[in-house]
């Protein structure tokens, strides 16, 4: 259900994209994304007549596809993915591992714990941080073991890329930062230690 019905939700935003621009499209994702209730998993069992879904088989899906564009980086690449999975798969019956596969094919990235974490997980994962002196500390908790999604964020109103994993990664910098924002791009939570 999560590849037929995400698929064609997230198509519901790049529509809205190519009529009104990329800001409208991630704002649409945005609002489907207050409807999450992360109350299963949104893969079910295998092998039966599983019809235990919710409407997150839809909302975090097309969430969750906005979310891997952002680790992609590159919306050239994934367009021709997208285009691609149209291609591969024309009049085929897919799996889910179908399509895991072929989007860490064509990225050239490991997705595994990407697709681990949020589609046989109900867990938002958290960046947990703290700052102190001239050190800035970061991981991701309520994550799969391994999870190491890159994520773009503001500090001090200076955009840019972290790569937490779960366990602590600490950088160094001349000032000692007070501001953190994450991209709403991602589907992701925050947590600030306060152990400073």
């Amino acid at each position: 259900m999560w590849v037929h019905e995400g698929f064609t939700t997230y198509s519901e935003a790049l529509y809205v994209e190519y009529h009104f621009g990329k800001k409208a499209g991630a704002e649409y994702i945005k609002g489907l994304s207050q409807g999450i209730n992360n109350d299963i998993p949104i893969i079910g069992e295998y092998d039966v007549n599983d019809t235990d879904y919710t409407q997150d088989a839809y909302l975090k899906s097309a969430t969750v596809l906005h979310t891997l564009r952002q680790v992609i980086n590159d919306d050239e690449k994934w367009r021709a993915i997208l285009t691609g999975l149209n291609t591969e798969f024309y009049h085929k019956t897919v799996t889910t591992a179908d399509i895991e596969n072929y989007i860490t094919k064509q990225s050239g990235l490991d997705l595994s714990t990407f697709f681990e974490q949020y589609l046989r997980t109900i867990e938002v994962p958290t960046l947990e941080y703290f700052f102190e002196d001239n050190k800035f500390a970061y991981r991701w908790i309520n994550a799969v073991p391994g999870f190491d999604m890159p994520l773009k964020v503001k500090l001090d109103n200076k955009e840019q890329w972290i790569h937490p994993t779960t366990k602590w990664t600490h950088e160094y910098t001349k000032d000692t930062k007070n501001e953190l924002i994450i991209d709403p791009n991602f589907y992701v939570a925050g947590f600030r230690n306060m152990k400073e």
